[in-house]
């Protein structure tokens, strides 16, 4: 769980930074940190999983 929510913020982060180098508004820099968000905690979901079922 700590890998999705990692993930999720590091996502986050990444998007609103790239939004704000292409000088987007507020409301691209908060859509692109949702969408880099929800990205990285779909790929930190499936990490865990995989790391779950062949490593524990």
């Amino acid at each position: 769980m700590i890998v999705v929510l990692g993930l999720a913020v590091l996502g986050a982060l990444l998007g609103a930074l790239t939004a704000r180098k292409r000088n987007g508004s507020g409301a691209d820099i908060a859509q692109y940190a949702a969408g880099y968000g929800i990205a990285f905690a779909l790929v930190g979901l499936i990490l865990s999983l995989v790391l779950v079922r062949f490593v524990v």
